[in-house]
């Protein structure tokens, strides 16, 4: 496996003005919060298991609760199935079983290429299919917890095509990274020495998260926020006009 809820207090009545400034902090919690808790809970509960000593097969099989719980929640109670846990469960799942095979250290090298391969591929399909699942992680940072641009967004990925397609650059370009990284260090792994392997790995890992970031920016966050930002200030100047 290698990438508190607050509350708030029904505003006062007789008191909007003090309850005002916080709406956008909540909005931007409350968008953050399925990121958080179906991907940011299990990577941390992970490296803090394996801190405190555990195994890398109970650490993983530990952290799969809460991502494993919330799939199953959704399927039953919601009839429809959560990605992001669902991702969390499989490459854990993936992990559990790699984890399993001992004596071949080469082969326990590849093993993170083989997950980061499994997210790579699953974002890719999801930006085929025009359903890209990076944008659960890039709409927060850009709606910024600001209601108008939020609504701006739900209007632009429903009815701008050009949008869209930034929408799936994005997501894309996080697929062809992390897929890219897996033959890179898959291939590292039966070519390198062991010993320079186990530090390059990371240094290839953070490698390929800088250029999905500069690149995905580029060609898709950028020109979203900008047509989000255009068509918050047309909303503007239309209610302006009336």
């Amino acid at each position: 496996m290698t990438s508190p809820a607050a509350t708030a207090t029904a505003p006062v009545a007789d008191a909007p003005v003090a309850a005002a400034p916080f709406a956008p902090r909540k909005a931007l919690l409350d968008s953050l919060m399925p990121l958080l808790v179906d991907v940011g809970v299990p990577l941390v509960s992970y490296y803090a298991l394996k801190a405190a000593g555990m195994g890398t097969f109970a650490a993983l099989a530990w952290s799969s609760v809460v991502p494993a719980v919330r799939t199953v929640w959704g399927v039953v109670q919601k009839r429809r199935l959560n990605g992001l846990a669902a991702l969390m469960v499989t490459v854990n799942a993936v992990g559990l079983l790699t984890s399993l095979v001992v004596g071949d250290p080469r082969l326990m090298l590849a093993k993170d290429s083989g997950v980061s391969s499994i997210i790579g591929i699953v974002i890719l399909v999801t930006a085929l299919k025009g359903q890209p699942m990076m944008s659960a992680g890039v709409r927060p940072w850009l709606t910024k917890g600001d209601a108008a641009k939020d609504t701006a967004w739900q209007r632009l990925s429903a009815q701008s095509a050009a949008f869209r397609r930034a929408e799936m650059r994005f997501s894309a370009v996080w697929g062809a990274a992390l897929l890219g990284e897996c033959v890179v260090r898959t291939v590292g792994a039966y070519t390198v020495p062991v010993g320079t392997m186990v530090w390059l790995g990371t240094v290839i890992m953070v490698a390929t998260m800088v250029f999905a970031f500069l690149v995905s920016g580029r060609v898709g966050a950028v020109p979203m926020e900008r047509m989000i930002a255009e068509a918050v200030g047309a909303e503007r100047a239309a209610d302006g006009t009336r």
